[in-house]
C-alpha cells in the first residue's frame, strides 16, 4: 500500500469546522484525511465521512498515537477508542505522533506495541513522526524497515531537512511532510511568487507540487473550498530544474515546530 501523495490535513480545526472542511474535500475529490488523537477532533471527522456518503473503502485514513498512550498497556486501548471516534474498524496508518519524552517509554516497546496493533488488523500501516536519525536507528531496528510505512517531519521550502530525508531515503523510509506552507509564510516568499507567475499557478501550487516532486506526501490543511480545491491542482503542475535549484536554495533551517519538553535533540 501506498501513502496518497496529497491528503487533508485537520491540525487546529475542530468540531462543525473540521466537519465543514472534510465533507468538502471530500466532494472536492480528497480521499486522504491525517487527523491524530491530540487533535481531539476524531470523532467529528467520522462524523463527517459517514455523512459524505464516501465508501470507507476509497479512503486512506490517518491517525497519531498521543505520548501518554505510548506504554504497551495502552496503546492499542487508546487506538481502539481512536477507530470508534472515527467510526471504523481501521485506520489506513497509524504512527507515533512524538517519541516519548525522556525517552520514559523506550522505541522500542511502543514500536513492538504498534506492530501488535497492525497485526491485529486494527491498522494497516504503521509509521513515526517527528524522528530523528538515531531515533529512526531504534525504531527499525525493533520492527525492521519494512513495517515503517513513513516518517512524518516539518518539511518546508524553509526547513528542507536534507540529512533527514537523505538518511531516511538511504534505508527506505519515505518521508510525509507536514507544515509544507510554513504557516503560510512560504506562501509570501518572492522566489515562490515568481515561480507561481510563470507556471500560472499559486504560490501554493508551487510549494506542494516542489514536495511531491520530492517523492514527499503532503497534508496541507484548509477550511475554504477555493483553497482545497486549488491544493489538488498541485498533483497536476511540474517544476522544472530551474524552479527545483530556486526553491533549494530557500533553505534556511526555519523550524516553526519545537514544543519544549517535547521535540528531540534535532538531528
Amino acid at each position: 500500500m501506498t501513502i496518497p501523495a496529497l491528503g487533508l490535513g485537520t491540525f487546529r480545526l475542530k468540531d462543525d469546522v473540521v466537519i465543514a472542511s472534510v465533507k468538502t474535500a471530500l466532494e472536492l475529490g480528497y480521499r486522504a484525511i491525517d487527523t491524530a488523537q491530540i487533535y481531539d477532533n476524531e470523532a467529528a471527522i467520522g462524523q463527517a465521512i459517514a455523512e459524505s456518503g464516501v465508501a470507507r473503502s476509497e479512503l486512506f485514513i490517518t491517525t497519531k498515537i498521543w505520548t501518554e498512550n505510548l506504554g504497551k498497556d495502552k496503546l492499542i486501548t487508546s487506538l481502539q477508542e481512536s477507530l470508534q471516534k472515527l467510526r471504523t474498524d481501521y485506520v489506513d496508518l497509524t504512527l507515533i505522533h512524538w517519541p516519548s519524552p525522556n525517552d520514559t517509554v523506550a522505541v522500542e516497546e511502543f514500536m513492538a506495541a504498534l506492530l501488535e496493533a497492525r497485526t491485529l488488523g486494527l491498522t494497516r500501516q504503521i509509521g513515526i513522526s517527528n524522528f530523528t536519525i538515531p531515533l529512526m536507528e531504534r525504531a527499525i531496528a525493533a520492527v525492521g524497515a519494512d513495517n515503517i510505512a513513513t516518517n512524518q517531519i516539518e518539511l518546508s521550502p524553509f526547513l528542507q531537512n536534507r540529512k533527514v530525508v537523505d538518511w531516511a531515503a538511504e534505508h527506505g523510509i519515505h518521508i510525509t511532510s507536514y507544515m509544507t506552507l510554513a504557516y503560510g509564510k512560504a506562501l509570501k516568499d518572492e522566489t515562490i511568487a515568481a515561480i507561481a507567475a510563470k507556471h500560472h499557478a499559486t504560490p501554493a501550487q508551487v510549494i506542494l507540487s516542489w514536495a511531491i516532486g520530492e517523492g514527499y506526501a503532503v497534508i496541507p490543511s484548509s477550511t475554504k473550498r477555493e483553497n482545497l480545491a486549488s491544493n489538488l491542482l498541485a498533483l497536476t503542475l511540474t517544476l522544472d530544474a530551474e524552479d527545483k535549484l530556486a526553491i533549494a536554495a530557500l533553505e534556511c533551517n526555519d523550524r516553526l515546530v519545537s514544543p519544549e519538553g517535547l521535540a528531540p535533540q534535532w538531528d
